[in-house]
C-alpha cells in the first residue's frame, strides 16, 4: 500500500473551475487510492459539487475564501492584493506541511509568485522551472522552462539541464536520459551567446549527463535527446505550438472523414487504430507542468483544460512526491560539488 498524499487545490483556478477540480479529483482518486483533498474555494459551489461523488467526499476538506485570483492579475498585484485566495493558501499548506503538493489550473505567473515566495527554492538553484513530458516519435521526453522564465542566464540554464535530467530518470524511469540545448541550430557557433556559454559549461564540468549539444525544434518530436532545455519564452511558444498542431491535426482527420461516404465507411474500419493516434496526442494527456526547482511540489494545470486534463495534472503531482525528486535533486547537487567546480562557480547560490 503506498503512503498516503494529501493535495492542496486551488478550487476556484482554471477557466471551468470547481466543476472541472472536483471532477477531476475524483478520476485522480480512482488512480490512486492513498489520494486526499485540501480544497481552497468558495465552500458553496465546491459542497454541491462534493455531494455528486459519494467517494471523494470523505477524503475531501474544503477550506473557504471569498478570494480569487482572476487570470489577467498581473503576479505583483496577486501578490499584494490576493493572499487570501485559494491559491496562496493552497500552497501555504504546502509550505505549513498539511498537504503535499498543489495543483491549480489558475494564473501562472501568481502561481509561480506565491509559490517562490512561500516554498522558496531548494539549495543550490537559482531558479526554479517548469518541467513537463512530451509524446516522441522514441516514448517520451522531458523539456523545460516551459514559461516561467522569460529571461535565463547560462548558468540557470545549467541548473535546468540537472534538474530535467534527475526529472526524466526517476520519474520517467530512463537509466541515462541525454540532455540537449534547444537552438537554432545544431552547429557550435550557432546561438546567442548564453546559450554557447551554457553549452560550453555543460562540456567542461564533471557532470554525469550526458550531454548532446545543441538540438532544434524538429528533434523535440523526434525524441533525438530525453531532456530538452531552453528559457521560458522559447519553451512556452514551443508548447503552445505543439498543443496547437495536434489539435489541428485530429481536426484534419475528422473533416477528411466527413467528405462522403466511402470516407465514412474507412472511417469505421480504422476508427481503432484513429483512437489510439487521438489518445497518444491528446494535450490532455501531457497536462501538468511541475515548477521543478521549488523547496515544494507545485504543479500548474492548464487553464483551459477539462477534467480528464486535470485529472493527469495531479497524477504528475502523486508522481513527483512518489519519486521523492526534490530531495534527489539537492542530492545530486551536494554529491557533485558544484561549488568546487571553476566552471560552474556561478551555478550554486
Amino acid at each position: 500500500m503506498s503512503k498516503e498524499i494529501v493535495l492542496a487545490l486551488d478550487a476556484m483556478g482554471g477557466d471551468k473551475g470547481p466543476s472541472m477540480v472536483i471532477r477531476g479529483a475524483n478520476i485522480a482518486r480512482v488512480r490512486h487510492p492513498n489520494l486526499k483533498f485540501q480544497l481552497y474555494g468558495d465552500q458553496e459551489p465546491i459542497n454541491n459539487l462534493l455531494r455528486r461523488y459519494k467517494r471523494l467526499k470523505p477524503v475531501s476538506i474544503v477550506h473557504h475564501t471569498e478570494e480569487h485570483v482572476e487570470n489577467d492579475l498581473k503576479a505583483s498585484q496577486a501578490l499584494r492584493q490576493r493572499k487570501k485566495s485559494g491559491m496562496s493558501l493552497a500552497i501555504s499548506a504546502v509550505r505549513d506541511g498539511g498537504a503535499d503538493g498543489v495543483v491549480s489550473a489558475g494564473n501562472t505567473g501568481a502561481l509561480m509568485a506565491f509559490s517562490k515566495l512561500s516554498l522558496r527554492t531548494l539549495p543550490g538553484i537559482n531558479r526554479p522551472a517548469m518541467v513537463s513530458v512530451f509524446p516522441t516519435e522514441r516514448g517520451e521526453c522531458v523539456m523545460l522552462d516551459l514559461g516561467a522564465n522569460i529571461d535565463c542566464d547560462s548558468s540557470t540554464l545549467v541548473q535546468f539541464a540537472l534538474m530535467g535530467e534527475v526529472f526524466a530518470r526517476n520519474v520517467l524511469g530512463i537509466r541515462e536520459p541525454t540532455v540537449g540545448l534547444l537552438n537554432i541550430g545544431s552547429e557550435e557557433l550557432k546561438g546567442n551567446e548564453t546559450i554557447r556559454q551554457a553549452a560550453s559549461m555543460l562540456r567542461k564540468a564533471d557532470l554525469p549527463i550526458k550531454f548532446k549539444g545543441f538540438v532544434e525544434g524538429n528533434d523535440i518530436p523526434a525524441g533525438t535527446v530525453d531532456v530538452v532545455v531552453t528559457d521560458g519564452f522559447v519553451g512556452n511558444v514551443a508548447l503552445k505550438t505543439a498543443e496547437g498542431v495536434a489539435k489541428l491535426y485530429i481536426e484534419y482527420m475528422r473533416s477528411a472523414f466527413r467528405r462522403g461516404l466511402l470516407s465514412r465507411a474507412g472511417f469505421l474500419l480504422a476508427r481503432p487504430a484513429l483512437r489510439a493516434l487521438r489518445d497518444r496526442v491528446d494535450p490532455r494527456a501531457y497536462n501538468g507542468g511541475t515548477f521543478l526547482g521549488l523547496n515544494g511540489v507545485a504543479v500548474k494545470s492548464h487553464g483551459g483544460t477539462d477534467h480528464k486534463g486535470f485529472a493527469n495534472a495531479l497524477s504528475v503531482a502523486v508522481d513527483m512526491i512518489e519519486h521523492d525528486v526534490n530531495p534527489k535533486i539537492i542530492n545530486e547537487l551536494k554529491r557533485l560539488h558544484l561549488e568546487e567546480t571553476p566552471e560552474m562557480t556561478k551555478v550554486v547560490v
